[in-house]
């Protein structure tokens, strides 16, 4: 092979090979979203979330999601955490209330957020996250398996860390309606058609074992939703009678056929504009 040929194929390796990733300045942002292709940690000028105080009917998790990431915050050791149940009961809210709470205190706690179907490059992101200093909490909404899914494989890279191990300072929250991250249907298949029933599920349901955490969140009372409404009402300065949000917020919620945190939000959301009050 001419020396013209090499150079043509060094020149088209070049050109497939992935670009280096790119590392904005870490100190001087809070959070970040994990993109491919390129891959990339872009900055994330203001997080979407609300008051820690102002989550409620969920005092429980909270408190337990609140001391875990303190520990992490404070370089102490901490679990990998599963928020799982119902839609809608501020699962994802919870992460990024915890954090920003934290985050006043402890600068270098970071929020990095990556998507299901990017769990595949997960283990270059951790090969950079291991060199910082800073401490980071991959967040991954949304969390589930389908049938001949494989991304729960690379969940293990964040979980387990391989030869390696998880990096001390990195930990992993994610959200899920499902509490073993597949739906049960494809468990009983499964182990109805497998020579070894018991094996043939247990690497996928297995994988919920690994979170050190799981944080149940179930249907809120009336009473609750009715209580999620006030609070947010008196932080916003909305003026309402509670006779009046009563009726109104049940009202809304049988339109909705649903009653839970994040329709009291959004019935919050239609009462402050009618107002013509921001939020």
């Amino acid at each position: 092979m001419n020396e013209d040929a090499l150079t043509r194929i060094a020149e088209a390796l070049e050109r497939i090979s992935p670009r280096p990733l790119e590392t904005p300045d870490l100190s001087r942002h809070e959070a970040f979203v994990w993109h491919v292709a390129p891959e990339r940690l872009d900055p994330v000028a203001k997080v979407n979330r609300v008051d820690l105080n102002l989550l409620l009917g969920v005092e429980r998790p909270r408190d337990i999601l609140l001391a875990n990431t303190a520990q992490f915050a404070a370089g102490l050791p901490a679990n990998n955490v599963l928020l799982w149940g119902s839609r809608g009961m501020g699962k994802s809210s919870l992460v990024k209330a915890v954090h920003g709470a934290l985050v006043k205190k402890h600068a270098d706690l970071k929020l990095v957020e990556v998507q299901r179907d990017d769990l595949p490059s997960i283990g270059r992101l951790l090969n950079v996250l291991r060199r910082s200093d800073a401490r980071f909490i991959l967040f991954c909404d949304d969390l589930s398996f389908d049938q001949d899914d494989t991304h729960y494989k690379s969940l293990k890279a964040v979980l387990d860390g391989g030869v390696e191990g998880r990096p001390d300072n990195v930990v992993f929250y994610a959200t899920s309606n499902r509490r073993h991250l597949m739906p049960r249907d494809m468990i009983e298949n499964e182990r109805s058609t497998a020579i070894n029933p018991s094996e043939a599920v247990e690497e996928k349901v297995s994988l919920s074992d690994r979170f050190g955490l799981w944080l149940g969140f179930h249907p809120c009372s009336q009473d609750q939703y009715l209580a999620m409404i006030r609070g947010y009402c008196d932080a916003y300065g909305i003026k309402i009678s509670d006779g009046e949000l009563r009726a109104e917020a049940i009202e809304w919620q049988q339109t909705r056929g649903s009653r839970s945190g994040r329709v009291a939000w959004q019935y919050v959301v239609d009462l402050a504009g009618r107002n013509g009050i921001s939020l």
